[in-house]
């Protein structure tokens, strides 16, 4: 699609991505969409009366954050994105006219965390993460727990410790097991450590006693985003049991600041992952239920330069969204606009697409290498975890932006 800022189709905010945020516009939090190097303002454009002629109503682009605007629902979204991306490519119309006033550059700009995220649960649905695990900490031979092929396993995370790309991350402290020790020991975690994860935004509520079929399932998704789960490997080997993760997990996580639309992944379906065995009836689904999105994390130490340690695949995911959501809410857990859903570790079969510093370093008896002979096997003060997604084919590519976080004493 020729568009007058001239953005290549395969810029990684490309015209047929369109993704929104939110962005700090001097004082004042705005919605917006990023569109290739630039953020295009819809708080302003709205009380320019642009959007007037739609179906909409514009006062949910004067909020802080997208809530509101998700709530206007699916048939909303897509005649909103169409409108902007017609616009885009007219000389004529009012968003070209007011060009100066709406578009700022993306370099430098303070971005927020775009949504009051109410929930947030975080999902096991990699089968090569999970047999990774397993065969470190349990059985080689039975890596997978018996429930794990039959329901796609998941938690109730800290909505509140979601921060946007670029915010520090405190090393957590807790309690810990050192080797050969018979007592609990107090400090800082040892074993710091990132999971690769895509996570999406719940578009649609339900009521108390709610079932979501995985047919409808992506009506209720408004889009998705990169998700880091950060990780305290050693207070979690110590307290998971009985109830499973707890302070290892809940002292951050970090997520990229745009949300790419559904509409925009539209083109990158792929085929999941065979399943067996058979799931039960509530879990079958029909069509093309996952994506092909390329994943990158990259470690920086303070003052080197990047390295890049993993290369995964959303695709290599096991369970797929419409599972997911379906085995959520088939006890009737209602779920509510802004709820946030993680995929769980993304990893693939070869070992420079495993997902986190656990896999990588094999529970640490293996150097990760790194740039100018340095080496890591868990995520030291002054790292830096960079994650990207992109999906990209011969003519488009939609990106995701980036997921940031420093590691601070």
């Amino acid at each position: 699609m020729k568009n007058w800022l001239n953005v290549s189709d395969l810029h990684d905010f490309s015209i047929h991505n369109l993704p929104y945020g939110v962005f700090m516009d001097g004082d004042t939090p705005s919605i917006c969409m990023a569109i290739g190097d630039d953020i295009l303002n819809l708080r302003k454009a709205a009380a320019l009366g642009i959007f007037d002629g739609l179906n909409i109503d514009t006062s949910v682009f004067q909020s802080e954050i997208l809530n509101d605007f998700i709530s206007t629902g699916k048939a909303s979204w897509s005649a909103f994105r169409a409108f902007i991306q017609n616009a885009l490519c007219d000389e004529n119309s009012a968003i070209y006219a007011n060009r100066e006033a709406l578009l700022t550059p993306q370099e430098g700009a303070k971005m927020l965390l775009p949504l009051h995220i109410g929930d947030y649960t975080d999902f096991y649905s990699s089968i090569e993460h999970a047999t990774n695990v397993g065969k470190m900490f349990r059985d080689p031979a039975n890596a997978l727990l018996p429930n794990w092929r039959h329901i796609p396993v998941g938690y109730h995370g800290r909505a509140s410790s979601i921060v946007v790309s670029g915010t520090d991350i405190k090393r957590p402290s807790g309690q810990t097991l050192p080797p050969d020790a018979t007592a609990p020991v107090y400090g800082p975690t040892k074993r710091l450590d990132f999971e690769l994860e895509m996570a999406f935004v719940v578009g649609k509520s339900t009521e108390l006693g709610d079932q979501v079929s995985t047919t409808d399932a992506e009506d209720h998704i408004f889009g998705m985003t990169v998700f880091n789960d950060w990780s305290a490997r050693d207070i979690q080997k110590w307290e998971y049991v009985p109830l499973g993760p707890f302070l290892a997990k809940n002292f951050a996580s970090t997520i990229s600041p745009w949300i790419v639309t559904m509409e925009a992944l539209e083109p990158f379906r792929c085929e999941s992952v065979k399943q067996d065995p058979e799931v039960l009836p509530y879990l079958k689904y029909e069509g093309d239920k996952n994506f092909d999105i390329n994943l990158e994390v990259d470690l920086t130490p303070e003052g080197k330069s990047a390295a890049t340690i993993c290369k995964s695949n959303f695709k290599y995911m096991y369970w797929n969204m419409a599972q997911q959501l379906a085995h959520h809410t088939v006890n009737g857990c209602n779920i509510n606009v802004g709820d946030m859903m993680a995929s769980g570790t993304i990893s693939g079969k070869d070992e420079n697409s495993y997902g986190s510093m656990l896999e990588l370093c094999w529970g640490g008896k293996k150097d990760i290498a790194l740039n100018d002979g340095e080496t890591r096997k868990f995520i030291l003060d002054g790292d830096t975890i960079t994650m990207r997604a992109f999906c990209e084919n011969d003519s488009v590519r939609v990106g995701f932006g980036e997921s940031i976080g420093k590691i601070v004493g």
